[in-house]
């Protein structure tokens, strides 16, 4: 039944430390000082509201996941960077996508 819903909406498994492993850009839209309290090592800060003028810096070759404190502000990071021609998956809050690539 589960698996009929996720074909239904086209909701499909994201496999974040495959992407990581395959050299995707981990990065972290949160304020400098959430940042600074707690972040995944490799990760690259760019707050949300100067990511339009950073997103220069970032490679277009690779994939980007986008990561915050509890999803919502990498979700609006994921539109951006996907209309400025950037392949992205949201990993939602960094603590969770911090497990997710230690697995």
């Amino acid at each position: 039944m589960f698996d009929f819903i996720k074909k239904l909406f086209g909701s499909k498994s994201v496999d974040f430390k495959e992407l990581f492993i395959a050299g995707a850009q981990i990065i972290d839209v949160r304020t400098p000082a959430e940042f600074s309290n707690g972040h995944i090592k490799q990760s690259k800060n760019i707050p949300l509201q100067q990511l339009q003028s950073e997103m220069k810096k970032l490679d277009l070759k690779k994939p980007i996941i986008t990561c915050c404190a509890s999803g919502m502000r990498s979700a609006s990071a994921k539109s951006i960077l996907q209309q400025n021609g950037f392949e992205v998956y949201n990993g939602g809050g960094w603590s969770s996508l911090q497990s997710k690539l230690n697995k």
